[in-house]
């Protein structure tokens, strides 16, 4: 992310501002364990301008890829993660997601 330059630095962090209120509105943000990584699915750039972000089985192949951070919060289902999480999705950015568990038990992406 460092290495970028400014204005790119800037647009990424612009997305992330942008689902943060729109998360905090909702009253939707929970912070709780991630489920192990085989539950992820990701996110993954465009790939040509203009073009869906893809959306593949997860977790990330390397463990030495950047983990800038995370955000849980609280959704109807995957495909509803999946919606929000492409408000941030760039072309320098991988995103993972993956259910959380509950004090009451697992939600499933299933």
């Amino acid at each position: 992310f460092e290495a970028l330059p400014k204005d790119r630095q800037d647009e990424v962090m612009s997305g992330h501002g942008a689902l943060q209120s729109v998360l905090t509105d909702r009253g939707a943000f929970v912070s709780m364990k991630l489920m192990p990584p085989t539950s992820a699915v990701m996110v993954e750039p465009a790939p040509t301008e203009g073009a869906a972000p893809l959306i593949t089985d997860g977790p990330f192949a390397e463990t030495k890829e950047n983990f800038l951070g995370f955000y849980a919060a609280d959704f109807r289902d995957l495909d509803e993660a999946l919606e929000y999480a492409k408000m941030i999705s760039s072309p320098v950015a991988r995103l993972e997601v993956r259910p959380v568990a509950w004090a009451g038990g697992v939600i499933s992406s299933e």
